[in-house]
Parts: structure tokens; C-alpha cells; sequence
């Protein structure tokens, strides 16, 4: 293992930690005279001393932009408008359209609908460079990418066809002797054109599969790369760790490959590989975090899981990603847990 592949997984981890520290502020915020929540955040921040570190750093950021009041029974409606009178002199057409909609609802579920906002905005600001500059970084390297809840097929100029998954990105750079793409990030699915002359490549992050001509899925987990081999042969190694990793894939085989090293083989039903081609989401004895993850490529807000035990729990089944707040329910009935609509864009999934 490299040290650069220890700095590819601390920064995941990193992301991940200040993602969650900004969820919390939000549910805190929302309810901060709710014991049981505030007993789960007590164990979240005790369960690692990085977790302190970024509570603190989105609780200074948020000070520093003045954006939520200090104590929980603040002011809101005096903050709210003198907040207004400030945006009032060069506002975007986004915060107007917001402000006009305020004006269409009660007195009460307009100033609560304004908080949420408001938080939103704050942690927003908090996660620039933690969200908004790697995902810049994507646009700028991507040649192909999509958004939320969006599935797209790309022709490639060599007749192969990639099939992107939502919130997916790929770079492609095709030369004489070699065809080479690139998975920034998300999930896609190759048909590749047979041409022994000239190998297909495909690499996401530390892990390079290496084609022929078949039909595989590709897909870039937190720290690990998934292969489905859905027809043909393929090669998937990586060489940066040792002993290096080269695992010969034909249909029928996954393989789940660490970027730090690891690697854990199964057989796969040629119906279960990339089912989100058919807006389904199969889950066999796989984690409800992992599950989770999938769904909240299909959801424009953000779904929060608050215990980390829930997010162990194995999940089997088969949803529709048309509708995943109802396949979030669905999963969450099952598992004894409550899902809980905090805004129109926060989903909140914790033990019942």
C-alpha cells in the first residue's frame, strides 16, 4: 500500500465525517429538546476523536457566517427578517423566487419553512470545499456526466456504449493502440466493441479492468471498486498494492476490489448486474448503509442515517428506484426503523 492510496481513503473518510457533522447541526437544530437524538449525537462524537474535530469545524464556520442563532430558543423571526432585509438589496432570482413563496403560506409554516432554508443555506456554505470543489473538479475533468435521479447511454466513437447510472462521471480518452476511460465517480455499465488490436481500459480509481470485448458494470464505492461481468472475459488488477491484485472475471463473476488491497469474489445472476438500467435496486444480504447510498443517487436532498448499528443491519430485497422515499420506507419497516421528512430535501432514518 502507497501513501497515496492512504490519502485517497483518509480523504473519503474526511468528506464522510464533515457530511456527517453538518447533518447533525441540522437535526439538532430542528430539535434540540429531543433527548434520544441528542443521546445518538453524544455517541457519534465519542466515537472517534475526528468526529470532535469536525463538529467543531462546522460549528465555528456556521458562527463565523452568522447564519444560525446561538441557542436553540433564539430570535428566529427577528433573524429571519433582518436576514431578508439584508438579501432584499442584490438578491438572486433564487432567493426571490424563495422569498414569494413565503408569502403563499401561514404565518407559522412560513417562518418554519424560512429556518429550514436558512440551515440549509449555512451547512451549504459549510461544505464547499468538503462538496462543491471536488465536485467542480468532476465537471472540469469529465467529458460525460449526469445528474440526480438521471440514467443516460453514451455511443463512444469506437461503436462501445457506456450507460451511466445517476450522479455518475466518466472521462474518456481514446488513442492508436489503446482505449481508455476513466470513473470519476458512480456506476456504469460497458459494451464494448471487439478489437484485439486495441484493449478497452477502463479505471476507477486504483482498480483498471481490462477488456476485449464484452459486457461489464463498473462501480466506485467508498475505498473499493465493484466489477459485474455480464458476457465476455475481463482483467481486473491493482498494482499499487502488494502483493498486487489481478483477478481473471468471466459471466456470472463480481468482484469487489480494495484500493488499499482485499479483494472478495462472488457469482452474480446476469439479471442482478446493473438492475438500475432497470430502475431497480437489488440488495442481497447487503448493508443498509450501502443500500442507502444507491437510493440517494435517486433523491435531491439528503438522507441522513443516524445509528450506525442500522447502518449494518443486511438488507435483501428487491425496490423501485421510480419512487425512493417509498423504497426508503419500505427498507426502514423492515428494519424496525422510522423514516422522518425533517424538510423537502432532509429524509432522517433512525431506530423506532
Amino acid at each position: 500500500m502507497t501513501g497515496k492510496d492512504d490519502a485517497v481513503i483518509q480523504d473519503h473518510v474526511q468528506k464522510r465525517i464533515l457530511k456527517e457533522a453538518a447533518d447533525w447541526l441540522i437535526l439538532l437544530q430542528e430539535d434540540p429538546q429531543d433527548h434520544a437524538l441528542h443521546a445518538q449525537f453524544d455517541e457519534w462524537l465519542n466515537q472517534n476523536p475526528h468526529h470532535g474535530q469536525a463538529w467543531q469545524s462546522i460549528q465555528k464556520t456556521a458562527g463565523l457566517m452568522a447564519c444560525i442563532p446561538p441557542q436553540p430558543d433564539s430570535d428566529w423571526q427577528k433573524y429571519l427578517d433582518q436576514s431578508r432585509a439584508s438579501r432584499t438589496e442584490n438578491a438572486p432570482e433564487q432567493q426571490n423566487a424563495i422569498v414569494d413563496a413565503r408569502s403563499r403560506f401561514t404565518r407559522k409554516k412560513a417562518s418554519r419553512l424560512r429556518k429550514y432554508v436558512l440551515v440549509g443555506a449555512a451547512i451549504a456554505a459549510t461544505l464547499v470545499t468538503a462538496v462543491m470543489a471536488p465536485d467542480l473538479i468532476t465537471r472540469i475533468q469529465a467529458d460525460y456526466r449526469t445528474g440526480s435521479g438521471e440514467i443516460e447511454t453514451i455511443s463512444l466513437a469506437d461503436g462501445s456504449q457506456v450507460v451511466l447510472a445517476p450522479e455518475t462521471a466518466i472521462r474518456v480518452k481514446f488513442e492508436a493502440r489503446k482505449r481508455h476511460v476513466t470513473l470519476l465517480n458512480g456506476e456504469a455499465f460497458f459494451e464494448v466493441t471487439h478489437n484485439p488490436d486495441r484493449p478497452f481500459q477502463v479505471r476507477s480509481d486504483a482498480v483498471n479492468v481490462t477488456v476485449l470485448g464484452t459486457g461489464f458494470d463498473v462501480s466506485d464505492n467508498i475505498g473499493s471498486t465493484t466489477v459485474s461481468v455480464a458476457h465476455g472475459l475481463v482483467q481486473v488488477d491493482n498494482m499499487r498494492v502488494q502483493p498486487a491484485i489481478s483477478e481473471l472475471l468471466k459471466s456470472g463473476q463480481s468482484a469487489r476490489v480494495g484500493w488499499a488491497g482485499g479483494v472478495k469474489r462472488h457469482d452474480v445472476s446476469k439479471g442482478d448486474i446493473a438492475p438500475w438500467r432497470r430502475n431497480q435496486l437489488i440488495a442481497q444480504d447487503q448493508p443498509l448503509g450501502e443500500v442507502v447510498d444507491q437510493l440517494r443517487r435517486y433523491y435531491s436532498g439528503k438522507i441522513v442515517v443516524t445509528s450506525n448499528e442500522l447502518s449494518m443491519h443486511p438488507v435483501t430485497g428487491v425496490y423501485n428506484l421510480h419512487n425512493p422515499v417509498a423504497a426508503l420506507r419500505g427498507i426502514a419497516r423492515a428494519h424496525n426503523a422510522i423514516v422522518r421528512e425533517i424538510t423537502p430535501w432532509l429524509l432522517v432514518v433512525s431506530p423506532s
